[in-house]
């Protein structure tokens, strides 16, 4: 899939591209997925790869919980980004949000020993709901600080809200 045999990270719900890219460009030791399940920005995402001539980015167009559970290969992964997915506000509708206690499973299955998952949102109900799948999953994983190098990358939506005085939540988690 990728020229040359690097460790891999995946960014779920890739937006219009801007962290993937910015990430990839300045990590070329690395192979990066952006799972995307809408064709525009799938399309948007390419786009900006070429332009940036990376040869290291892979864009999927599927659904994110699909993609981690059933097509890619178990403890393959270095590091995933999750950040600002849907937070699907109403109460009838948190059965459809990405993060939730299943999450918690599949993510241990596809991250390698000591890989990492790293979480960002701007809504804090839904910070909560996170940070709490993560924290009841047992001895699976360790909360960790993020990187400052990495909290600078930013992505489309959070430019956004950060304009707006939005504050961006955090958090990570390494495989215990």
């Amino acid at each position: 899939m990728f020229p040359n045999s690097q460790p891999l990270e995946l960014e779920l719900g890739s937006g219009d591209g801007s962290f993937l890219v910015g990430y990839a460009a300045t990590h070329p030791e690395m192979n990066l997925i952006g799972v995307e399940r809408l064709l525009g920005r799938v399309r948007k995402i390419d786009r900006k790869v070429r332009r940036a001539g990376l040869t290291n980015v892979r864009c999927v167009r599927i659904e994110a919980s699909y993609f981690l559970e059933y097509l890619l290969p178990q403890h393959a992964v270095q590091a995933i980004h999750v950040y600002f997915p849907d937070p699907w506000p109403k109460r009838k509708h948190f059965r459809h949000r990405l993060v939730n206690d299943h999450f918690a499973v599949i993510v241990r299955q596809a991250l390698a020993p000591a890989g990492v998952i790293y979480l960002r949102t701007d809504d804090a109900p839904y910070f909560a709901q996170m940070r709490r799948v993560f924290g009841e999953a047992g001895a699976s994983f360790q909360e960790i600080p993020t990187p400052s190098s990495l909290a600078g990358l930013l992505t489309d939506f959070e430019r956004s809200f950060n304009e707006k005085g939005v504050q961006t939540l955090r958090a990570a988690y390494r495989v215990a």
